[in-house]
This record gives C-alpha cells, structure tokens and sequence, in this order.
C-alpha cells in the first residue's frame, strides 16, 4: 500500500539529506597517505601492502578522497538518476576501501546503511519478474528529457574532471609511467571557498528534504479508505516530525567546520541541539583531523615483573606490540582499550587517567580487566599470578620493508611511559589520589536469582572463548545464509508459466470472433450454448 511506504522513504531520504553533512573534510597535505597506514589506530594487514605503493599512487588516492568526500555529495540531491547512483557507487568503494585498509569498527558499514538511501526499487528490483522492463515507444517530450539529463550528466562528470586537473595539477608522466599531482590552492582560499558554500549546501539539504515531505503528503492524499488514510496520516507525522527534527539537529555539527556560518545559525537550531546534545544524536564525525606520528607512530607498550629487574611485556590482542605478529581484521568490532592505547601514546599518561586505573587493576589481577587485555588466559604471561611491578615504555613503530622477512614492524625505544610501581608504592597511590581513582568501598554484590541474569551470565560463559570479531561475522554470516537460504528454497514457477503470468490478457472482441468461427460439434446439431 501506499501508506505502508511513506515512513521508509521518507525516513530514508531524509537519511541521505543528513548523511552529506557527515562528510567535512579539512585541508591537509597531500602525501598524507605515506603516514596513515602505518600511524592509524589499528591497522589491517593490507595496510602494510597499501603503504609501500609508490607515493605517486599515494597522492592521486589523495586528490580521489577530495573528490569523492567534497565533490560527488552534492550529487546525492541531483534530478538525474544516473548521477545519485554514480555518487552512490563512489562512496561505496571509498568505504569498502576504508574497510579493507583500516580497523575503523561499526563507522563505515554505518556509511553504507545510509548511502542505500540513494537507491530505488528499480535499480534493486525485489522480484525477479520485474527486473525485465518491457520497451515500449517513448514519444518525443520523454525523449528529449532523457537527452537534456543525459548532457546534463556529461557536463557534470566534465566538470568534474577538469576540478581535478585544475585544482590538484594532474600531469600524466608517459615516460616514467606516474601521475604527478599537486594542490595548486593556498589553506586561505580552501577556507573562503568552505565559507562560500557551507550555507548553500544547507539549504539544498532543506530544500530536498522539504520537496520529500511535499511527496509524502502528495502519496497521503492518495490513500483510499478513511481507516488507512488515519494510520498513513499517524505514520507521516511521526517520521516527518522525527526527520525534520534529526535533520536541524545535525546542521549544528555540520556548521563546526565554518567558524562564520556556526555562528549566524538559526538559534533554535542549537537550542533544540543542546536540549538533546547528551544522547549524542548528531555529530561531526571529526575523525583524526590532524596526521600524527610524523616521525615514526608511537605505541605505549606495557611490561611486568616479579623482582623488578627481569621485565616481560604484556602483549595485547590488537594494537601493535610483537614486531613479527601480522595487523589483525576487527572490524566490525571495537576493542575499546586498543584504542585508548593508542590516544594514550600521544602524550603523557597524565593526560589519560584511565591509565593509572589499568595499572592497579593488572597488579591486583582483575580478570574482567585482563580479559580486554588477552581473551585467553595462556596468551597473558601472569595469568597463574598477577605481576608484583608494572610499568610502560613509549616506542615508535614503522612498518618493515618488503625485504625483512618474518617481521611485520620495526621499532625503536624512545622513553618511559610509567614509572615501575607495585602494590602501596606512594607514586601510584600519589596518582589515584590525584585522579579520584582509589578504591573507597567494595562493589555491591549484585543479585543473580533473576531467571534472565542467569541466562545472560550462561551465554556470556559460553561465548567467552571466542574472540568478539569472531561472534560478530559469524552473526553476520549466519544471517546471510538464512537470506540466502530463503531465496533459494522460496517458491519458484518454471519460465513459461512467468511468461503467461506476464502475457497481456487478449482483448474481448478477438475472443468473441474465435469463438464464433469454432467448427460445430460432431452431431451438428446447430442448438445454441447457454450463457453461463
């Protein structure tokens, strides 16, 4: 019914009108790529190979990213068809890119949920019956609208084009085989530009979220029955309000990025942002706007120790540590504390509290806090007893070279991180103190009489071997082969029955007339059939 569809597409674009202020990239240099592999959070084994592709490769992924976050968004508005699934398709391999090359949990696959927002049911047709489009004559005004959106749609990918060699000094080098490239704008003109168009993509959001709305109710007034004309009315107010709600509350993260236009915002824009801030609804998706470990990454690497003088490192299941462990695939999950590791080594453990905590919890020997740190107990080296000192040292790693075998990272010593302490030493004590961190009561026992908590607390024994990305994709499989289970065990009709399911019923007057040559009977007898 057409009651039934308003709160999914409406909701849905209005998911593709916000989905294009998540992305605000900022200026940044261009052979940003030869420092990113190797220094984000968590790296995959391709990140290795993809960091010794040659840097003319490097640079031209670079003027790409541009495009494809700066340029093609705008397309997810455009009249033409082919132009949103062109945008759609460009964002796509951007993410699965991301994906391949970098540990970046849920973000990602959460970009591709929205994008499908640019998709029809045509281009996904949901029966195989209605994937064949019968062609019928077109007259001349659908011809001519085809031919102006297909000109349309040469010069935008033309202009496209000649942005990226403009902007970004694209030169092909037929000789060496390489494409040079270089930005030929300052950081002042980037931003006068950011300041020229960050209103004006505003307002085609609202305008496209605003022409949705008029379909919607435009699809409302078409409904037939006063029972089903009430619940699309219920169903359209509840999306609309929701919708034009998420979409004022997202302009206000969005206008981060332009000093100027933040603050000439509508102020009941922010108003209704910091009434619903908390729940963290919107934002601007700041994803490492700065590149870090110039100089080699740095990683904060923990060891232990019985007597204080023969140390052991404490290898963590994720981020860097053993040089010759290859990068590990974690996506979808996100091991919290890898990544805080990884923040942590930015600066000094003063500036992350949490740190003085983890350490009082490995000399006290908290399992909950050991099993984030090795899922098995084999794989941490005091599992039997909790180490009498820990401390931490701070190296900078760098990805190995093609030719060293067995070994994934190099890295050097820089300094140390945390003192050695133990149990009482008035260091550690001195910095609990100082964060709030010590241990003022016992935790309250909690009550496991409940049937649920009991089942909960079974499961999570159960599931407690396997590693987290493990469970993830083996939900995520498990899902697929229901999908595919159910379209291949579905109901299925040869070929010639879809063909007369799909064949034009003959018209009435042919009928009569056939019917009226028929030969008679055998007896010929010439008595006329009854009309049933």
């Amino acid at each position: 019914m057409a009651g039934s569809r308003l709160p999914r597409q409406l909701f849905l674009q209005g998911m593709a009108a916000v989905f294009m202020f998540a992305f605000a990239s900022l200026y940044t240099q261009i052979p940003a790529l030869t420092y990113h592999y190797e220094t984000q959070c968590l790296p995959t084994p391709a990140s290795w190979f993809a960091h010794h592709l040659p840097i003319w490769l490097h640079k031209l992924c670079v003027v790409a990213t541009f495009l494809i976050e700066i340029a093609v968004p705008p397309l997810f508005f455009a009249p033409v068809r082919r132009l949103r699934l062109a945008a759609f398709y460009s964002q796509v391999l951007l993410q699965v890119l991301i994906i391949i090359t970098g540990n970046y949990n849920f973000f990602n696959l959460l970009t591709l949920v929205l994008t499908t927002a640019l998709l029809d049911d045509a281009h996904l047709p949901a029966k195989l019956g209605n994937s064949r489009r019968s062609r019928t004559p077109t007259s001349w005004p659908k011809a001519l609208l085809a031919m102006l959106s297909l000109l349309l749609e040469l010069a935008v990918y033309g202009l496209l084009a000649y942005g990226m060699v403009h902007y970004f000094g694209l030169e092909v080098d037929w000789e060496q085989h390489t494409v040079h490239s270089k930005t030929t704008f300052t950081f002042h003109q980037f931003s006068q530009w950011l300041k020229t168009v960050t209103l004006p993509t505003m307002w085609l959001g609202a305008a496209s979220l605003a022409w949705e709305l008029l379909t919607a109710l435009w699809r409302w007034t078409q409904v037939q029955g006063w029972l089903q004309k009430f619940c699309a009315a219920v169903q359209l107010s509840i999306f609309g309000t929701a919708t034009v709600a998420l979409f004022m509350i997202s302009l206000v993260p969005y206008s981060y990025m332009e000093p100027s236009t933040h603050g000439s915002l509508w102020t009941g824009a922010h108003r209704l942002f910091g009434a619903v801030e908390h729940l963290q609804l919107a934002n601007s998706y700041g994803l490492f706007r700065r590149m870090t470990g110039l100089g080699g990454r740095p990683e904060v690497v923990l060891e232990g120790s019985y007597d204080g003088h023969h140390w052991t490192e404490i290898e963590f299941m994720y981020k860097p540590g053993n040089v010759s462990r290859p990068p590990p695939i974690v996506t979808p999950h996100q091991p919290r504390l890898d990544w805080q590791m990884w923040f942590a080594a930015l600066g000094p453990h003063t500036h992350s509290p949490w740190f003085t905590s983890l350490v009082l919890r490995l000399l006290q020997g908290k399992e909950p806090v050991i099993r984030l740190i090795q899922n098995h107990a084999s794989g941490y080296p005091f599992h039997k007893q909790p180490p009498t000192y820990v401390r931490a040292q701070r190296y900078k790693y760098w990805f190995s070279q093609p030719g060293e075998q067995g070994q994934w990272w190099r890295r050097q010593w820089v300094e140390e991180f945390f003192p050695p302490v133990s149990l009482g030493d008035p260091t550690l004590d001195m910095l609990l103190r100082q964060f709030g961190l010590q241990d003022k009561s016992p935790p309250r026992a909690r009550s496991s009489s409940n049937t649920l908590t009991q089942a909960l607390h079974w499961v999570r024994k159960q599931l407690s071997p396997l590693e987290a990305p493990t469970i993830l994709w083996g939900l995520l499989l498990t899902v697929a082969g229901i999908r595919v289970m159910q379209a291949l065990l579905g109901p299925w009709s040869p070929p010639l029955a879809r063909e007369e399911k799909h064949r034009p019923a003959p018209r009435e007057d042919t009928a009569s007339k056939q019917a009226a040559s028929a030969p008679n009977d055998s007896s010929g007898s010439q008595t006329p059939r009854r009309k049933k």
